[in-house]
């Protein structure tokens, strides 16, 4: 990877909504949904959905640092998820629906404790950030039907009444340039 293309791995619970809103966002080239954070080697989607893997759904980031930097992409993930809820986000429950920030190099821990400090403090949310920060261990990526599945699969009911209104707030913030 060059020194402009940068990693980013981030779970902001279901990794089909977290992959949808990132392919958005001017400067990330390629979003991997896939696990990580677990003790589970080569996971699949039924072993996630048991809660005993230990891993977390994620959306796997290469993005390029001299069109958007990791503090601006961790301004989208506080934005696009509720980071106060654990082991949620919406109807979705369990351990690997988890907000968790998976980081790539000191530099980045350091910078996603800083990022979660500001929006703690910043009045945004109504309680307490409880997003894990931890360094990244291995990926594993989702089976080949979970990737892209917003844009192969608009007509479903969950993209529609869940990843698309996403999609829109990060639109209207891109636009409004609050992000």
């Amino acid at each position: 990877m060059s020194n402009e293309l940068t990693l980013a791995t981030l779970g902001a619970g279901c990794f089909w909504c977290t992959e949808a809103v990132f392919q958005r966002i001017p400067g990330v080239h390629k979003v991997t949904s896939g696990y990580t954070g677990g003790k589970t080697e080569n996971p699949t989607y039924d072993d996630i959905c048991t809660g005993k893997t230990q891993h977390a759904e994620v959306a796997k980031l290469i993005f390029d640092s001299r069109v958007i930097s990791y503090e601006e992409l961790l301004d989208h993930f506080w934005q696009m998820h509720d980071p106060t809820t654990l082991n949620r986000q919406g109807a979705d429950t369990g351990t690997q629906y988890r907000s968790a920030i998976f980081t790539h190099s000191n530099e980045q821990l350091e910078q996603a404790r800083q990022s979660k400090e500001k929006w703690d403090r910043s009045g945004h949310f109504n309680s307490p950030i409880v997003t894990e920060i931890t360094p990244a261990e291995h990926f594993y990526p989702a089976e080949g039907y979970h990737q892209n599945y917003f844009d192969t699969n608009p007509q479903v009911g969950y993209c529609q009444f869940v990843i698309q209104p996403k999609i829109e707030k990060i639109d209207r913030l891109l636009k409004s340039n609050k992000c």
